[in-house]
Order: C-alpha cells, then sequence, then structure tokens
C-alpha cells in the first residue's frame, strides 16, 4: 500500500510556511530542509549527468556505454539556490539486461537510501523513439513503486542539445504511450542539456517544478509499507551499532587507561630506587605516549563511525529478498 507521508522534522510553533509568487513552497520552509530526490530510468539515459548537472558539479560517474556504467546505488548531496538537495542515482537497474537478483539488490540499497520516501521521483528518459524496451523498464519503475508514486514523479527528458524543434511539438507527435505516461505524472516534465552544466536557468526551472510538485503534495514524500518497513529496519540496526561503537569505544579507552596506568606505575618505581635505568625509564615513557597516540585514534576512528551508522547501514545492510518487489516484478513479461 502506497501513501504520502509527512516530513519527520519537527516544526517550530514559529515558524510560518510562505509561498513565494511563483506559487512554489518557499526555499526555507523548516519541514523541507532536506528535499531527497531519486532518478530512475534506463542505462544510458542521462540519470548520472543529470545529478551532475543538478549539483552543478561533477559527483556521479557518467558512462559513455552501458557496458562501463556502475550499477551500483550512488548518494550525493548538495546545495543548489538555497535548497538542500540529496539525490540518489540508480543506474541501470530498471534494465532489461539486469538479473532480477541484481534488480532486487540494487533497488533494496534504492530504498535504503531514500528512506523514509523521496519528495520526488525523477524519470529520467532519452529524447528519440520511446522504444518497447524503454517501455517495459517504466514498466518496472511503475510496478515497483506503485501507481501512488505518479503523484511524486517528474519526467526530465535529456540531450536537449538534440531538439530541432520545441519539446512541446516533439512530443506532440510522440506515440501515445509516451502521452499516456505524461498524463499519468500530472503532466509534468522537464527537458535538460547536459552538454551545458554551467545553464544555471534550466536547473532553478527544474527545481521550481520540483517545489511545485511537493505544493501539490502539502509538502509530502513518497511512502509505502515497503518503505516503511525499511526504515524501521534502518533505525533499528543504527542503534545496534551505535551501542556496539559506543562499548567499543568504552572498551578500548578502559584497557588503554589500565596499560597506561601500569607503565606509569613501573615508571615511577624504578624512579624512587635510585638505580641507573634511564634508559628503561625513556624506553616506558615513550611506550606510554605510543598507548596515548593509540588510544586517540582508535577512538576517532569509531567516532566517526558513530557518526556515520545511516551510511553504513544503508550500504552495508540490505535485504536482496524483498518480496513485494519480487511478486510485483513476476507479474511483468519477461
Amino acid at each position: 500500500m502506497s501513501s504520502s507521508s509527512t516530513t519527520r522534522d519537527q516544526k517550530d510553533p514559529g515558524d510560518v510556511q510562505t509561498r513565494t509568487r511563483s506559487n512554489s513552497i518557499d526555499h526555507e520552509h523548516p519541514n523541507l530542509s532536506m528535499r531527497r530526490m531519486v532518478l530512475v530510468g534506463r542505462t544510458g539515459a542521462g540519470k548520472s549527468s543529470s545529478g551532475n548537472t543538478i549539483l552543478g558539479k561533477k559527483v556521479f560517474r557518467a558512462a559513455k556505454s552501458a557496458s562501463s556504467v556502475t550499477k551500483e546505488c550512488w548518494k550525493e548531496t548538495g546545495e543548489v539556490d538555497d535548497r538542500q538537495l540529496m539525490l540518489v542515482d540508480c543506474p541501470g537497474i530498471f534494465d532489461t539486461s539486469l538479473s532480477e537478483k541484481e534488480l532486487i539488490k540494487e533497488m533494496s540499497k534504492c530504498i535504503n537510501m531514500t528512506a523514509p520516501g523521496p519528495h520526488a521521483i525523477i524519470l529520467v528518459i532519452k529524447l528519440g523513439p520511446y522504444t518497447e524496451e524503454e517501455k517495459l523498464s517504466v514498466e518496472k519503475i511503475r510496478a515497483v513503486f506503485g501507481e501512488e508514486a505518479d503523484k511524486h514523479t517528474i519526467i526530465l527528458f535529456t540531450h536537449g542539445d538534440e531538439l530541432s524543434e520545441s519539446i512541446e511539438q516533439t512530443l506532440s507527435e510522440a506515440r501515445h504511450d509516451l502521452k499516456h505516461l505524461i498524463e499519468l505524472c500530472g503532466g509534468r516534465y522537464h527537458v535538460f542539456d547536459n552538454t551545458k552544466v554551467h545553464d544555471r536557468k534550466q536547473v532553478l526551472e527544474f527545481l521550481d517544478k520540483v517545489d511545485n510538485l511537493l505544493l501539490m503534495n502539502l509538502g509530502k514524500y513518497y511512502t509505502s509499507d515497503m518503505f516503511q518497513h525499511v526504515e524501521e529496519m534502518l533505525k533499528d540496526k543504527e542503534e545496534k551499532l551505535r551501542k556496539k561503537y559506543s562499548q567499543m569505544i568504552q572498551e578500548l579507552t578502559d584497557t588503554f587507561n589500565e596499560e597506561k596506568t601500569k607503565l606509569e606505575d613501573t615508571i615511577k618505581k624504578l624512579k624512587q630506587s635510585g638505580q641507573e635505568k634511564d634508559q628503561k625509564i625513556k624506553e616506558l615513557e615513550e611506550e606510554v605516549k605510543q598507548k596515548d597516540r593509540h588510544c586517540k585514534e582508535f577512538k576517532r576512528f569509531y567516532k566517526q563511525k558513530y557518526r556515520a551508522v545511516r551510511q553504513e547501514v544503508e550500504e552495508t545492510h540490505v535485504n536482496e529478498n524483498i518480496p513485494e518487489i519480487s511478486r510485483k516484478l513476476k507479474k511483468l513479461r519477461v
């Protein structure tokens, strides 16, 4: 079952939702401090390049051919026009050449990275003939996310530099099934020329359309039973990892302190004995310094892992057997 849900951030009583003159949600809306967007579509459609264009920097790997593209989901964040954006690039996970097992694995990562749900699903389609293979890829996307996801979807056409006429004229001559897809997505679409990353106007216009989409959905993000289940799982694993790392930090600190105390006691006794053991004392003092150094680095390492538990959970704890995904994919033709 799919639905829309509000963001989890608590709204300050003094904050008021405002709208710009273009009737889009104000950039400072407290419940939209981070806009989560997922890029989906076939390999070669231009998902990675579009992600780079949106963020204005080369963070996603854009392949020149299907054989060289990475098939792993990737997440990046950035700030554009006072908006905090989180983009998840799902390269080729809906390609017909991808096995069901591989698709489920990467789709699981996609869900992990966008849980509790994306504010916008960006369906990337390369301008040109709308083939049967592309149609099947779109069917897979809609089967996995559900029909409710249409309300949160914007179609992003790429290779805008190849347009010889207006996008409106091009779409008027398109196949019926592509026109129907646009209708299902509320007529929302945009065109990118990814050869012109410096053209920020196309990005600002795209983000305005995303804001208008959020306004239509009352600032709610797309979610489903599947997303909600994953979010609960992630939170549970986050908590377990935090406890694990906290315990490791404490145990390491106690062990180092105990060893350091023993060394310091030995040094103290040697100094009090009055014997000629300067070299031994120096060696022990150096050992104490090294213990301090090691302890400091171990604590830094595990504190860093503690702070990054969400990312670790998203990337390593992947449910490869999500029954709902398998069930929906089996309904589609091979």
